[in-house]
């Protein structure tokens, strides 16, 4: 399957944002899929996983009840809703799909990366 993310951006504090992971080759309903940021010089870190077909999430501590991942099967598309936008937040985005039922933040579980998409928050 081939990951396509798109929606980064330059925001201000406060404001919000959503990106999208497009796949194509396979329906995106029999993986699980995450989102991952990254800033230069860190380590990659886990953001929010849907599990197959969506049935739970999970979300790193600091953007719970700030983003949102949800699934578009019909769109075969992904999206993180990002609410509340805080300088903290800039890193690339990746997303990523697992053949694991439940890969969770575990980012060697997942198969398939899209090329990252940057988000930059300005306070």
């Amino acid at each position: 399957v081939q990951l396509q993310a798109s929606g980064g951006g330059s925001v201000q504090a406060g404001e919000s944002l959503r990106l999208s992971c497009a796949a194509s080759g396979r329906t995106l309903s029999t993986y699980a899929m995450g989102w991952f940021r990254q800033v230069p010089g860190k380590e990659r870190e886990f953001v929010a996983a849907s599990s197959w077909y969506g049935g739970s999430t999970d979300y790193v501590d600091s953007v719970k009840g700030r983003f949102t991942i949800a699934r578009d099967n019909a769109q075969n598309t992904v999206y993180l809703q990002m609410n509340s936008l805080e300088p903290e937040d800039t890193a690339v985005y990746y997303c990523a799909a697992s053949r694991v039922a439940v890969p969770g933040r575990r980012w060697n579980l997942y198969d398939y990366w899209g090329q990252g998409t940057l988000v930059t928050v300005s306070s």
